[in-house]
């Protein structure tokens, strides 16, 4: 049985749970107005893994405002369980975000006394211990701010302590944080609980990390966290690399340039893409845990999951916003899009 032919449904069990912001995004037009837009990383990641078919159970609260309705309308649509359904009082967090002639984002983030922050350690680890079948848990981004590690170090331990697979994607926002040497410190004290780190080229320059190059400064983070296997490194348009532990070093980026309208949730649909193929290929190897499956993770595996995360990045980047790529959607890109493929 290959991995394409497993399903997933909407009605799965839940193997992911994601923890981190939900917020609105309101992108700057060229005439001036904004556009309003669901987004988050962490919320974007829960649209893209359960597009691509993953059981998903987002696990911070949503606001019974106007925006936390739609946010909770648009998880319902993808497929998305929340954990905590019945809406809370805060406001929905908000991020203004201007488009350079590339089509990069730059953010500002309204934050104090917002939903998604309305959460605890112990409330994130009695809703993963409600989901037998969970296989991984993945933060990043906004929630690792200096000021919520009481919140999320301690659920990381245990989910770690628990045999889940810890995901962790840096996604640095530098630009928004009071201090960012505790910042930092914060980053990497996630990072070390993680089994896979997700990180961008930039991500590395803000962390501080050691190397000439972002390959050499992504092969020393994978090296300082001991406890990590798979190390995830992004380029942007110059494409990616899966490191592991055991040595496999796989390389991929499109062939021909694409017309990117914007990089809006590029990120977290290719490390959606990721794990999506990663869980398959796991259910395929019958009998193995989805942890003990990416400690052996073999050269081959690693690239073929590498393919369909960087189809997945390329299918979001031209659309307007973030709108993730489905499974199919993703498989038939790889195909069919020629694309340069190496390892080491």
């Amino acid at each position: 049985m290959t991995s394409a032919s497993i399903a997933f449904s909407a009605t799965a069990p839940i193997h992911a749970a994601i923890a981190g912001e939900a917020l609105i995004d309101l992108i700057r037009r060229p005439n001036g107005s904004y556009l309003p837009c669901l987004g988050g990383a962490l919320y974007n990641l829960c649209r893209a893994l359960a597009r691509q078919g993953v059981g998903t159970q987002y696990l911070n609260p949503l606001s019974r405002d106007r925006f936390g309705r739609e946010l909770a309308a648009q998880l319902a649509a993808d497929g998305v369980v929340l954990a905590r359904p019945d809406p809370v009082q805060q406001v929905t967090s908000l991020a203004v975000v201007n488009l350079d002639a590339h089509g990069h984002p730059d953010y500002a983030f309204y934050r104090e006394g917002v939903a998604d922050r309305a959460v605890s350690a112990a409330g994130l680890v009695d809703s993963c211990a409600a989901l037998p079948a969970l296989q991984l848990v993945c933060t990043g981004a906004l929630a690792l701010d200096a000021r919520d590690t009481a919140i999320y170090l301690p659920w990381l331990a245990a989910q770690r302590a628990a045999g889940r697979c810890v995901v962790v994607d840096a996604n640095l926002r530098p630009s928004v944080m009071p201090d960012l040497s505790a910042y930092r410190i914060a980053v990497h004290a996630a990072l070390a609980h993680a089994h896979i780190i997700k990180a961008s080229d930039e991500d590395l320059d803000h962390l501080a990390v050691p190397g000439a190059d972002a390959l050499a400064r992504a092969k020393h983070l994978l090296a300082a966290n001991s406890q990590a296997h798979l190390m995830a490194l992004t380029l942007g348009a110059e494409g990616a690399w899966l490191l592991h532990r055991n040595g496999a070093q796989c390389f991929a980026k499109e062939a021909q340039p694409l017309q990117v309208v914007d990089t809006v949730g590029a990120g977290d649909s290719f490390l959606a893409g990721l794990l999506a193929h990663l869980l398959r290929q796991a259910q395929a190897a019958l009998g193995v845990g989805f942890v003990p499956f990416v400690e052996a993770l073999t050269a081959d595996a690693c690239q073929q999951a590498l393919r369909h995360a960087l189809a997945s990045a390329s299918l979001c980047v031209v659309e307007q916003g973030c709108v993730p790529p489905g499974w199919e959607a993703a498989v038939a890109w790889s195909l069919t899009r020629p694309a340069t493929l190496h390892q080491r």
